[in-house]
C-alpha cells in the first residue's frame, strides 16, 4: 500500500474510498470526456434522468456483482432514475466533495488501492480547467461511475474491509452493517455533510491523532533516547534527558521544551503522563523498559492507530445506552450510563495460551456467593492429576464431586473465601463459558500486564459493580449484597433491565481527556491483522 502525503482540508472529511479501475478500460466502455464544464450549484433543480437498461448496461459492462447491481436499482429507483451527481448539465459540488473525500481516506490510511484514475483525471480537468465539459453521451456512465465508487468507499470506510474475515482473527462481535443507499441519498440530499458519515467518536479521536503522528513523521520522527543508566529519576543529570524532554514533548506529554539535562519536577510530570499512556506505573522514573516503548519507531505507532482504525470500523456504535466494555489489552472494564463513562477498573484476563474471547452478550445475571463449576479442562489437566498427588486436596480447597462424565469427575467449588469466583459472578450467556467474577487473588490487580486467568474475567472491584447493577432494585442495597456475598447460599438476583457487554481488543484509544493510549499487542492479533492491512515493501 502507497502512503500519498497529502493533507488539504482532511480534518473536516470524513473517510472516503474508490476502486482501482483501468482508465483504458473505463474510456472503451464510454467512459470518455471532453471538453468544457464547470461545477454547478449543489441544490440546483436535477431534470437528467437515467433508465433501467443503461444501469443494466452498465453493470454488465462492469462486471458488478449482484449485490453491486441491486444498490444501484435500491437508490436509482426510488429517485425515478434521476440524476444524483449532476445540477443539469454540470457535475455538482456533491462530486467535487466525494473525490476530495477519497483523498483524504487515500492520505491517512495508507491505502490507494482503491485509486480511480479515471475519475481522478476527469475531477482534476474539471478543478484546472473552468472550459473542461463532459460529453452529453458520456454522462450516464459518469453518473453510475460515482455511484458505484461511493458504494465500495462507504463498504470500505464504514464497515472496513471485505477482505478480512474478522472470525479469522479471532473477533466474534458481529460486523457493523450501515445502509449504504440511505447514505448515499442523505449525503447527496444534504440531510448529512461529509463530516457527519462516520459516527463512531473513537474512530475519529483516533483519526485526529493519526493525522498529528503524520505531521510528526514528516517532519523527521523522533530520535532514539540514548543512556548507560539503569534509571533515571528528579534530581539525575545526564545527557539523555535533553532526549527524553524532546521525545515527550513531540507527544504532548510535555507542553514546555527546554534543553536541560537536570531531571527536574516538570520532566517528572512529562515521564508519568507518558506511563499512564502506556499502561504503566506512575512512578516517573525512566527505565530500560519506557525507553524502550519511547525508542519505537514512528512509523510502527502510526500503523497500530491504523489498525486499531480498522477495528472501529467493525464495532458497533453503542450509542446513548448502558453497556459495559472490556478491552483486553488495556486490562480495564469500562461502565457506561447512556452513553457516558461511569467508572472503569482494573480487570485480570486470560493467558494467551487461554485468550479472553472477543465477543458480546448481554448481562441478565449477578450471582452472589457462587459454586464454581469447574471446566473439564481444568479437570482434566489441573485438579485430576492434583487428586493424584494429594488425597486430600479436594477437602482442603473446599471442593466435592458431583458425578461423572467422559470418565472424568464433575466437580465445583462450594462458595466460601477460597472460591475461585470470589464472591460474586456476573453472566452473560455465551457459548464461550466466559463471565465477570470475582477472585480470592487480589494482589494480581497491582501488576502492569493481569494476563493470568483460564480465560473469564477476575474484576479488582466486584462489589462496586454489583451496586451498580443492581442501584435500581432497593431490596439489592449495598448491606444486602454485603450479606450475600459473604454467605454460604449461592443467590441468583436477575439484573432488572439486562445490560450488553461487549469484550473488544484496541491497543490503542482516545481516553476521555484526549490523550492517545497504547498497548502491547498481548495475542498477536495486531500482528495478524496489519499482514492483511499492510503490503510489504
Amino acid at each position: 500500500m502507497i502512503r500519498k502525503i497529502f493533507f488539504t482540508g482532511i480534518c473536516a472529511l470524513a473517510c472516503v474510498i474508490f476502486a482501482c479501475a483501468d482508465n483504458n478500460q473505463n474510456q472503451k466502455k464510454g467512459f470518455k470526456v471532453s471538453a468544457d464544464t464547470t461545477i454547478g450549484p449543489e441544490n440546483e433543480f436535477n431534470p437528467l434522468h437515467l433508465d433501467s437498461l443503461t444501469i443494466e448496461n452498465y453493470a454488465q459492462a462492469e462486471k458488478l456483482s449482484a449485490a453491486a447491481r441491486q444498490q444501484l436499482f435500491e437508490f436509482y429507483i426510488p429517485r425515478n432514475y434521476q440524476y444524483a451527481w449532476f445540477a443539469n448539465t454540470k457535475l455538482n459540488e456533491q462530486a467535487l466533495n466525494f473525490y476530495h473525500l477519497q483523498s483524504n481516506f487515500i492520505t491517512y490510511n495508507n491505502d490507494s488501492s482503491f485509486f480511480n484514475p479515471a475519475l481522478a483525471s476527469l475531477v482534476d480537468s474539471l478543478q484546472n480547467d473552468s472550459s473542461f465539459q463532459i460529453a452529453t453521451a458520456s454522462r450516464p456512465q459518469t453518473e453510475l461511475a460515482f455511484t458505484a465508487q461511493f458504494f465500495r468507499f462507504a463498504s470500505r470506510a464504514f464497515e472496513g474491509s471485505s477482505k478480512i474475515n474478522t472470525a479469522d482473527l479471532g473477533w466474534y462481535i458481529p460486523r457493523k452493517k450501515i445502509n449504504l443507499v440511505n447514505t448515499l441519498e442523505q449525503m447527496i440530499s444534504g440531510k448529512i455533510d461529509s463530516s457527519q458519515m462516520i459516527t463512531q467518536p473513537q474512530y475519529l479521536k483516533l483519526r485526529e491523532h493519526l493525522i498529528k503522528y503524520y505531521e510528526i513523521e514528516k517532519n523527521g520522527g523522533w530520535k532514539p533516547v540514548l543512556t548507560q543508566a539503569k534509571k533515571l529519576a528528579k534530581g539525575d543529570i545526564d545527557p539523555a534527558v535533553t532526549q527524553i524532554r524532546d521525545r515527550l514533548y513531540k507527544t504532548g506529554d510535555m507542553v514546555v521544551l527546554d534543553t536541560s539535562t537536570r531531571f527536574d519536577e516538570a520532566l517528572e510530570l512529562g515521564v508519568q503522563s507518558f506511563q499512564e499512556r502506556y499502561g504503566l506505573k506512575k512512578t516517573g522514573i525512566v527505565t530500560p523498559a519506557l525507553i524502550a516503548e519511547m525508542n519505537t519507531p514512528i512509523h510502527q505507532r502510526i500503523e497500530q492507530i491504523l489498525v486499531n482504525m480498522e477495528r472501529m470500523r467493525w464495532a458497533p456504535i453503542m450509542g446513548n445506552q448502558d453497556y459495559l466494555f472490556v478491552n483486553i489489552p488495556a486490562y480495564t472494564l469500562y461502565v457506561y450510563e447512556k452513553g457516558k463513562l461511569q467508572f472503569n477498573m482494573n480487570v485480570v484476563v486470560g493467558k494467551a495460551v487461554h485468550q479472553t474471547v472477543i465477543f458480546t452478550g448481554t448481562l441478565k445475571h449477578v450471582v452472589m456467593a457462587p459454586y464454581w463449576n469447574v471446566p473439564p479442562s481444568i479437570t482434566r489437566n489441573e485438579v485430576v492429576p492434583a487428586m493424584r498427588r494429594d488425597k486430600n486436596y479436594l477437602s482442603r480447597n473446599n471442593m466435592e464431586i458431583t458425578g461423572y462424565s467422559g470418565g472424568i469427575p464433575v466437580v465445583r467449588q462450594k462458595p466460601g473465601p477460597k472460591n475461585s469466583l470470589g464472591r460474586v459472578k456476573f453472566l452473560f450467556p455465551n457459548s464461550y463459558n466466559i463471565y465477570l467474577h470475582d477472585t480470592p487473588s487480589k494482589s494480581l490487580f497491582g501488576n502492569e500486564t493481569r494476563a493470568f486467568s483460564h480465560g473469564c474475567i477476575r474484576l479488582a472491584e466486584p462489589k462496586k459493580l454489583a451496586v451498580y447493577l443492581l442501584r435500581n432494585q432497593p431490596e439489592w442495597n449495598s448491606d444486602a449484597i454485603e450479606k450475600a456475598m459473604n454467605g454460604t447460599k449461592e443467590t441468583w438476583v436477575n439484573t432488572r433491565t439486562p445490560i450488553p457487554v461487549a469484550i473488544g481488543y484496541f491497543t490503542a484509544w482516545v481516553s476521555e481527556d484526549g490523550k492517545l493510549h497504547f498497548r502491547d499487542d498481548i495475542y498477536g492479533h495486531d500482528k495478524r491483522l496489519k499482514e492483511q492491512l499492510f503490503v510489504k515493501k
